[in-house]
């Protein structure tokens, strides 16, 4: 299954969720907000949610400044 997370490809060889993708990715910790095909998924369906080939994943870090 070919992913594209961040504009990078990603491939898997079986079903995986959003959770699953971003703890092999390391960055569960990191990431405050995440978007499948452009739509949100609230962070307590991330262990649900099931990606599928082709899906657009954008998986972002809010830093506060000023």
């Amino acid at each position: 299954m070919k992913l594209i997370v961040n504009g990078e490809d990603k491939v898997y060889q079986e079903e995986i969720t959003l959770l699953e993708m971003m703890n092999d990715l390391g960055i569960v910790d990191k990431v405050m907000a995440a978007a499948v095909n452009m739509n949100i998924v609230k962070q307590e369906s991330w262990n649900e949610h099931l990606l599928n080939d082709g899906d657009k994943i954008e998986l972002l870090d809010f830093v506060g400044g000023g």
